[in-house]
């Protein structure tokens, strides 16, 4: 089959068309499916840079568990396409299926979310013809969205749906989302406001009017030099920030919640090691939650989502497979509002917009 093979940490040198990579073979339990479309996300770049680091050396090369990883590898998480074939113990009648996959690889409680196997770091993914994942973990979908607008959603919607239910928030709450054009933060505007939450947006220059249609009430610009009062002026007292780029926003985030607001965080987009006034925290009673990727159940639930249309997909581009690193680069500029998505069975694309 064709693939892209991640070689080693380091830029996009690490990545290597293969035209004669090994099909893969569906053992117990799992299926195998043929992928029509595999999204990009910030874990693809960080697992490639190897930029998680480890509890004890902040500079350590690892993957997203903070561990060692095994090359060469296939990324790519998000995968939709067809099961072609089925492994010993899986029923024939799902060969032919159109799926979408849970990028999640456990089988426990949510204490494995904490060491668990993520689809494209862990095991090879969806940046090829062919990829293998547990039966369980391929979701049936019958929907008349293309393969491309399906790849936008699993891990995304699944991250902003655990950030949600991490900080328990409810209808009438007010929601600041940071990176709000991006693939989870567009995807918490929208799952926020679902939930009746009045969600403020802060976005960039020429993405503010995009979120409100998403669902925010109000948007605030990610370059204030007064985040905490423009927000305040947008809606009133913050009960929840959900954050996914932290950097030197994070004091100004924190100053921005009212009393026993909650934070929530979930990425680091703008830089991992950040500085604050822990009076801010302890006087006003501030909840600080870490949260990652979603339960089986958060994925399921965003699957329903889907299918009722209740959220929408933000397709922002797509590339052949043989692109996956022009698709890469034109990621990291972020100038686009939504996901891309790599194509491994067309040579088809589309300009990010």
């Amino acid at each position: 089959m064709r693939a892209y093979v991640l070689t080693g940490f380091g830029g996009p040198e690490k990545l290597e068309y293969r035209s004669e990579v090994p099909d893969p073979v569906p053992g117990p339990g799992e299926v195998r499916i043929s992928v029509a479309a595999a999204a990009l996300n910030n874990t693809d770049i960080w697992t490639r840079e190897g930029a998680y680091g480890a509890e004890t050396d902040g500079q350590a090369q690892t993957g997203w568990r903070r561990e060692p990883l095994k090359f060469p590898r296939i990324q790519g998480a998000d995968v939709v396409g067809r099961v072609d074939r089925v492994g010993p113990g899986v029923a024939e009648s799902r060969v032919g299926q159109r799926v979408i996959v849970d990028p999640m690889l456990y089988s426990g409680g949510e204490r494995e979310l904490v060491t668990t196997d993520y689809l494209g770091s862990e095991r090879d993914g969806g940046f090829a013809e062919l990829a293998t994942v547990p039966e369980g973990n391929a979701h049936p979908i019958d929907s008349p969205l293309a393969d491309a607008e399906l790849a936008t959603f699993p891990t995304a919607y699944t991250t902003a749906q655990r950030m949600l239910n991490r900080a328990a928030v409810s209808a009438g709450e007010t929601l600041l989302v940071t990176g709000a054009s991006g693939g989870v933060g567009s995807a918490l505007v929208q799952l926020g406001a679902a939930r009746g939450a009045r969600v403020v947006a802060v976005a960039g220059t020429g993405k503010e009017e995009r979120a409100r249609t998403l669902g925010a009430v109000a948007t605030v610009s990610r370059d204030s030099r007064d985040l905490a009062g423009d927000a305040a002026r947008a809606a009133g007292p913050v009960d929840v920030v959900a954050d996914v780029v932290g950097g030197p926003l994070f004091a100004a985030l924190l100053a921005a919640l009212g009393p026993l607001g909650r934070y929530v965080v979930a990425g680091a987009m703008a830089g991992p090691t950040v500085e604050t006034d822990l009076r801010t925290v302890y006087l006003k009673q501030i909840q600080l939650i870490g949260s990652s990727f979603g339960t089986h159940q958060d994925f399921a639930d965003v699957v329903q989502a889907v299918g009722s249309g209740s959220v929408e997909p933000l397709l922002a581009g797509t590339y052949p497979l043989r692109d996956l690193p022009r698709a890469q680069a034109d990621f990291v500029r972020k100038d686009f509002f939504g996901k891309l998505v790599v194509l491994p069975g067309t040579g088809k694309e589309s300009d990010p917009r």
